[in-house]
C-alpha cells in the first residue's frame, strides 16, 4: 500500500470494457510521482488516500473483472506527511 493525494478526476469518454463505469482519479505521492487509480470509495480532490496495487487491486475494487492494478482502498482522515513533522520538530517548542 502507498499513500497519495488526489489531484482530481480523470475523464475518459472512450474506455475498454473492464473500466466502463469506474471513477478514475489522478494521484500524486510526496515525491511528485503521478498515478491513475480506480476509485470505488468516492475520494475528492485534495484527499489523502491509501492504495492497493497489483493483482490485489481487483479485489479491492470489489469486482474481479475490473482491469486495474491500482485501486483507492480508503480515504485517510488524519495523516501528517514526513516533511510537516520534520518542520514542526525543527521549530521547537520554546
Amino acid at each position: 500500500m502507498e499513500l497519495f493525494r488526489v489531484l482530481g478526476t480523470l475523464v475518459c469518454t472512450e474506455r475498454i470494457g473492464g473500466l466502463q463505469h469506474w471513477s478514475l482519479r489522478v494521484l500524486e505521492d510526496e515525491k511528485g510521482r503521478r498515478q491513475v487509480a480506480v476509485d470505488p470509495v468516492g475520494a475528492r480532490s485534495g484527499n489523502w488516500v491509501f492504495t492497493v496495487n497489483g493483482s490485489a487491486a481487483r479485489y479491492a475494487a470489489g469486482d474481479f473483472s475490473v482491469l486495474t492494478d491500482l485501486t483507492i482502498g480508503g480515504i485517510i482522515d488524519y495523516w501528517e506527511p514526513e516533511e510537516r513533522r520534520a518542520a514542526a520538530s525543527v521549530g521547537g517548542s520554546g
